[in-house]
Order: structure tokens, then C-alpha cells, then sequence
């Protein structure tokens, strides 16, 4: 890890920070907190890969959209419109539409092979966007004046490293240049985390070997076709799989690369203080197994 230890955390003059885990453990919170100190930099991976790995894919995918409307297809086409899409922090609906649901069109479904095809978009475009950190690291520094550097990362960052090599090209970048967490939820932060998806389902991405076996899982437990799958109940269906995938996976990552921090504490902080607080007494803890 860059630091050492507790002290050389807190007297770091720069402290850099990548937060990991599921959403809905408090990453975001964690990050905006940080950033409305004044000295802290919030790089979100998922709005990088929103409005520059994946922003033009998105926003073509709304004109296509608007052309199979004769009276938007005229304005599309003298060029007196424009679509883009308005993605903030607070906001990366254009991202979760864009990846979409599996199943009948009827219902709001892509075809599987459509579905699969932007799944590994999003894959590259979140690689891309983890491996573009070190450059923000720089140019907040350089450009604004930001001591300190925040990585919010999506639930995703999990599927696409390999926790036991060491030499995992993304990881290996991340660990050289921030102290990484891992916000760890408890049973009861799962429990409520699939009563939420539960109630409002939104588009996941999913490590492609895991996607393909749930999907034959699911056609066989229902006994039904792609055409025939309701998006909403497919991707529900998998969501509490999905959470079981990949908390090993980022078990692995934290004991090899950084910390672990459960879920509870992250929800009491409420200053910037508290967040480096809260980071030296899990670092200590370290020390004293070490």
C-alpha cells in the first residue's frame, strides 16, 4: 500500500483514495463528502465512462431512437435539433438505459446478442476509465490545485481483475498510485440492498462467463425462450447472484491490494476529518496483525 501506516497517512500532504464495493454501501456519499471540503478531487469512474468512453455510443443510441419518429427524423436530419445526454454524478440514467435489460422487445428487452455486444463496451469503457486514473490524479493537481484524490468506482471495477494475479494490469495501476477500500456490507446491508433492486430493477453489467450462466440458468428454471423473458424478472432473478459472485472477488482484491472498512462505520462520517479518521484506524488495525 502507498502508505505505510496510520502517521504516514495522516501526514501525507497527499492523500489519494479509491473506494470500492457494491452501490448503495456508501462510495458515492464517501466521495461527495470528500469533495465539498474544498481540498479533495472526486474522479467518478462512472461518469467518466458516461461522457467520455461511452458518450457517444449513448447519445447515437438516443438519435436512433428519434429517427424511428418521422417528425424528430426531419429535425435530426437539417440538423435543427441536437440530442445529447445530460449525465452528472447524481445522474448516470443515460448509462444504465443504454446498457438495457435481456429479453422481449415487448417488455422493454434487448436480444442477448445485442445485450452481450454492450456489456463488453461497458467493459473496455470501465477499464479505460480505472486505467485513466493516475492521469486525473496529475491533472487535478496540475490544472486545479487539489491536494487530495478521490476514485469513486462502479460495483463493477470487481468483474474485470484478476484478484489473485499480481500483476493485474488495472490493479497494479490503482495500487501504485491510491490506498484502496473496500466498503464491505453485512447480511443485513444485502438483505436490504435486493429488497431495493427488488423494487426498482436498473441494468447491471456482469462478467461475461457469470452473464451466460445465469441466463442458461434462468431459460431452464423457467422453461421459456430469450423472446420469452421477462427483462425485469431476469435481471432481479440474478441480482442476489450477482451480489454472491462478486463479494469474494472483492475480498480477494482488498487482502491483496488495500483495506477493508465495513458498511456500518462508512455510514457514520460526516466530515472530510472523519473519512481520514476513519482510514487510520483501519490502517492501524493492519499494524497491529502485521
Amino acid at each position: 500500500m502507498i502508505y505505510s501506516s496510520s502517521a504516514d497517512w495522516l501526514a501525507a500532504p497527499h492523500k489519494h483514495l479509491l473506494l470500492m464495493g457494491m452501490s448503495g454501501l456508501g462510495k458515492t456519499h464517501v466521495a461527495s463528502l470528500l469533495r465539498r471540503s474544498g481540498d479533495w478531487f472526486h474522479y467518478s469512474v462512472d461518469y467518466r465512462i458516461g461522457t467520455r468512453h461511452m458518450g457517444e455510443l449513448i447519445a447515437d443510441n438516443a438519435k436512433a431512437e428519434a429517427m424511428k419518429v418521422p417528425f424528430l427524423r426531419d429535425l435530426l436530419l437539417s440538423d435543427s435539433i441536437a440530442i445529447v445526454s445530460n449525465i452528472t454524478f447524481d445522474n448516470l440514467d443515460p448509462v444504465s438505459t443504454y446498457l438495457g435489460k435481456p429479453g422481449d422487445p415487448a417488455r422493454g428487452g434487448l436480444p442477448l446478442a445485442e445485450y452481450t455486444r454492450r456489456q463488453e463496451q461497458f467493459r473496455r469503457a470501465e477499464v479505460a476509465a480505472l486505467l485513466d486514473t493516475g492521469h486525473f490524479i496529475d491533472r487535478a493537481r496540475a490544472l486545479y490545485g487539489y491536494p487530495h484524490f478521490v476514485c469513486d468506482t462502479g460495483g463493477s471495477i470487481c468483474e474485470w481483475v484478476d484478484p489473485k494475479d499480481a500483476n493485474d494490469p488495472v490493479m497494479t495501476h490503482l495500487a501504485a498510485r491510491t490506498l484502496i477500500v473496500w466498503i464491505e456490507g453485512s447480511d443485513a446491508h444485502t438483505a436490504e440492498l435486493v429488497r431495493r433492486f427488488d423494487a426498482a430493477p436498473k441494468p447491471m453489467s456482469y462478467q461475461a462467463g457469470f452473464l451466460m450462466d445465469a441466463w442458461r440458468s434462468y431459460l431452464a428454471d423457467n422453461d421459456c425462450t430469450e423472446g420469452d423473458v421477462d427483462p425485469d424478472a431476469f435481471i432481479r432473478w440474478t441480482y442476489a447472484r450477482a451480489l454472491a459472485h462478486r463479494q469474494p472477488r472483492y475480498r480477494a482484491i482488498a487482502e491483496r491490494w488495500g483495506l477493508t472498512i465495513p458498511a456500518s462505520d462508512v455510514a457514520t462520517v460526516r466530515t472530510s476529518s472523519d473519512v481520514e479518521a476513519l482510514i487510520a484506524r483501519a490502517l492501524m488495525q493492519v499494524e497491529m496483525r502485521g
